[in-house]
Parts: C-alpha cells; sequence; structure tokens
C-alpha cells in the first residue's frame, strides 16, 4: 500500500508519501480500500507527539477514512467485501489501505460520495452528542458557536438550527461568517472587530446565551463566561486558539453556569450504542437532505503535508479531505 509516514516527531512538510506494508488484521476488525481520509487538527498534534495517541514508528496519522470494505476477521458478520463505509480509526488513515474495529464502522447510504463520508464522523458526531446528550439543547433556546466556520463550528450551526435553536455565530472575517450564515446562524458576530460579550448582549436583549459550543478557547471562554444567561451551560470541545482557559469559580457561583468537558472520541468506548444510534440519525438527516456537509478543500495523498498546512493557518471552512489518487 501508500501511507503518507511519519519515521520521527516533527512537522508535516518532513513526511512523504512511501510504499508500506498494510496493517495487521486484528480481532473483529474490518480492512477498508481507503478511498478518501478526513484532515484534523489532531493529526497536526500527533506527527509532533503531542497527542494522547503516540503511535510507534513508522506511522500514518489520520483518525477518520472511507472507502469500500475488502477483508473482514473471523466472526465479523454486519459487514462483507464491497460495502461502501466510513470508519474513525486511531492512527493510519492517511493510507491505501486501514483496519478498523467493526464497531468503528459505520455503512454509508448511497447518496454519499466518499469525500463526503470521509470529513463526516467527527465533526458531526461530534456536534450530534454534544448539542443533544450533552448540552441538552432545546428549542427556542439560543446557541452560541465559536469557530463557527470551521469543522466542528460549522456542524453545530447545522444541527442547532435542526433543533430549533437560535443560533449566534462567531468566527474571524467576512468571508467565514458568509459561510456560518449559509448553514443556519441567525447572527453573526466577527471576533476580529466586534466584542463577542457586547453583542451577545445586544442580540439578546440583555439576558445572554443559554448554551455555548466552544472548540476554540482562549478569549473566546472568557467572553463565554461573561455573555451566558443565569444556569447557562458552556460546553468545552477543543483549543483550537492554542490558549487553555482557567475558569475563575466564582462567576461559576454567582451565575449558576455549567461548565462540560466533552471529548466525543471517549464516547466510542463510554457509550458505543450512543455513538451507534447518533450516526444512524446523522446518516438518517443526511439520506434526506437535512444535511449538507462542507468540505472546502480536497488534496491527493501525496500533498497531505500542504492540506495539514491548510488546516493549521486556519483558512479553510468546514473540512479539509484527502483523496487516495496517489501519484507516483
Amino acid at each position: 500500500m501508500r501511507a503518507f509516514l511519519c519515521h520521527d516527531w516533527g512537522e508535516a512538510e518532513t513526511m512523504k508519501v512511501e510504499d508500506a506494508p498494510p496493517p495487521e488484521m486484528i480481532e473483529d476488525g474490518v480492512r477498508i480500500a481507503v478511498k478518501a481520509a478526513g484532515v484534523n487538527f489532531a493529526d497536526t498534534l500527533m506527527i509532533k507527539g503531542e497527542y494522547q495517541v503516540r503511535p510507534p514508528f513508522p506511522f500514518s496519522p489520520g483518525l477518520e477514512v472511507a472507502g469500500e470494505v475488502i477483508e473482514c476477521a473471523p466472526g465479523v458478520t454486519e459487514f462483507q467485501p464491497g460495502d461502501r463505509v466510513m470508519a474513525m480509526v486511531h492512527y493510519g488513515g492517511y493510507a491505501t489501505e486501514a483496519v478498523a474495529p467493526a464497531k468503528d464502522v459505520v455503512t454509508i447510504p448511497d447518496s454519499m460520495d466518499f469525500t463526503i463520508a470521509a470529513g463526516f464522523p467527527i465533526v458531526y458526531g461530534t456536534s450530534h452528542i454534544g448539542l443533544v446528550h450533552k448540552l441538552g439543547l432545546k428549542p427556542g433556546e439560543t446557541l452560541l458557536v465559536h469557530g463557527a466556520a470551521g469543522g466542528v463550528g460549522l456542524t453545530a450551526v447545522e444541527i442547532g438550527k435542526l433543533l430549533g435553536a437560535t443560533v449566534i455565530a462567531t468566527a474571524g472575517g467576512a468571508d467565514k461568517l458568509k459561510v456560518a450564515e449559509q448553514y443556519g446562524a441567525d447572527h453573526l458576530i466577527d471576533y476580529r472587530a466586534e466584542d463577542i460579550r457586547e453583542r451577545v448582549k445586544q442580540l439578546t436583549d440583555g439576558r445572554g446565551a443559554d448554551a455555548v459550543y466552544d472548540p476554540v478557547g482562549g478569549s473566546a471562554f472568557d467572553a463565554s463566561l461573561r455573555c451566558t444567561t443565569q444556569r447557562g451551560r458552556i460546553l468545552v470541545v477543543g483549543f483550537a486558539s492554542g490558549t487553555v482557559p482557567q475558569i475563575p469559580a466564582n462567576i461559576l457561583l454567582v451565575k449558576n453556569l455549567t461548565i462540560i468537558g466533552y471529548y466525543w472520541g471517549a464516547h466510542r468506548k463510554l457509550d458505543p450504542e450512543l455513538v451507534t444510534d447518533s450516526f444512524k440519525t446523522l446518516l438518517d438527516w443526511y439520506d434526506n437532505d437535512k444535511l449538507k456537509p462542507h468540505v472546502s478543500h480536497t488534496f491527493d495523498l501525496t500533498d497531505a503535508a500542504e492540506a495539514m498546512a491548510m488546516l493549521k493557518s486556519r483558512k479553510s471552512t468546514g473540512k479539509v479531505v484527502l483523496t487516495m489518487e496517489t501519484r507516483h
């Protein structure tokens, strides 16, 4: 097979596509001929040794793939060769073959192409469980979404609207805000030019947001503490800003706030049935045209370093996806 391999901790620019032995089959595993792979910020951390998963060298990054099943381990009966699937892997997605546990493989509808499927699991899975099961978002509530043009942020805008919320989106610049608006955002805040706290207060007649979806951290989180309503909820999804905020407990006390820590990946082990049910709902929504996944950039596998740089520069919107039409 061909794979974008990491031989030592470092930057993507030091890596290249090479011939490599295919991954070994695992118990209850499914081997997939990968057609496309999603690019995630976690991939950029993994190759530097800064992610919670530190694979043995050499390894390929990549947490989500889409393609066709080519082999199943003994005892795996829910899939068969030729099935079109998307899958989550701990690493190894930037390759023409991947092996995933059967519980992390999901059949995709005929209406979904591989490029869309490769960028679907993490961002939609994160936002759906986050909004429904962690935040408990209700129709009529006001939802504040930070990083609203990014991968998880844009899906939070889209799903928040489906759930009946009024969505306030923050992003940096008019182009990104336009994308958030196209996906249903009711109000837009350019954090580069506007004060998030003041604008949210204005937009809610001084009441504040009921719920906050925050994959950004840093100053966005600080603003959220001060522009949520009494008994508001803030979902901590990530720290794209690079700054992990410190939470002043006195504000939580005075405003009766609930801060919810959330790592979607852990739910694949903690509550796999919840993840399975979530994907059933999401794929039904997709098949009925209620979701319109946004892939702003696609790259050939040989250009994986460029794809990762695009993501780190925050110039992309929605998802960045690799396709496996590799050039030799």
